[in-house]
């Protein structure tokens, strides 16, 4: 079924997995930069393709139009072609075949949208209005994207290192006080550049 209803949020590692994207212009173009972004093999079906999008490392490019049997070996596939027709043979092919559709603009042949993206390292924001609006989401992934400097990152890194300190000795580290150590002023001690200090008081809350 295309998405209707409440979606259930979740990142795909897509490391080496095999993608397909149908279609060969602008927008197709930010689709696949984006999942060569997080290392996916990405292979482009379409009769015309943009010099730059063909020119782009680990892309392999089928220079025809899409054909049936096309998502064989694919774990998920996105559709930029503007096509409708296209758009929804593509959609019936993936449930047909268990592959993930999402279809640029087209949310009625999508079997999941994609989310606008705010990244800090290893760190993620995503923001989604379920396909019922991606210029709202690109609007507030703006505006959140402003608030998150770079000492997110360090938070980040102080509180992955304490944690993964704490299971190194075998100590759960569900149910700590991780939430009373993010409220102590941790954020503010990094901004101010006394680390040290900002994981001293991690330490303390935990």
């Amino acid at each position: 079924m295309p998405v209707e209803g409440p979606q259930y949020p979740v990142l795909l590692d897509l490391v080496g997995r095999s993608c397909l994207v149908v279609g060969g212009g602008p927008v197709a173009l930010g689709k696949v930069r984006g999942l060569l972004a997080v290392d996916a093999r990405v292979t482009v079906v379409a009769p015309h393709v943009l010099d730059e999008l063909a020119a782009l490392e680990g892309v392999t490019v089928v220079a025809r139009r899409y054909e049936p049997g096309d998502l064989a070996g694919h774990r998920l596939a996105i559709t930029a072609t503007g096509d409708p027709a296209v758009d929804h043979q593509v959609f019936l092919d993936g449930e047909a075949a268990g592959v993930w559709v999402n279809s640029a603009d087209d949310p009625a042949n999508c079997a999941f949208t994609l989310p606008a993206v705010v990244r800090r390292g290893p760190m993620t924001l995503a923001v989604s209005t379920g396909g019922h609006s991606p210029a709202l989401s690109k609007w507030l992934r703006d505006r959140l994207a402003d608030e998150l400097g770079p000492e997110y990152e360090v938070l980040l890194q102080l509180l992955a290192e304490r944690r993964e300190a704490l299971r190194s000795e075998g100590i759960p580290t569900e149910g700590l006080s991780w939430q009373v150590a993010l409220d102590s002023g941790m954020l503010d001690l990094v901004r101010e550049g006394r680390v040290a200090e900002a994981r001293e008081l991690l330490q303390a809350c935990l």
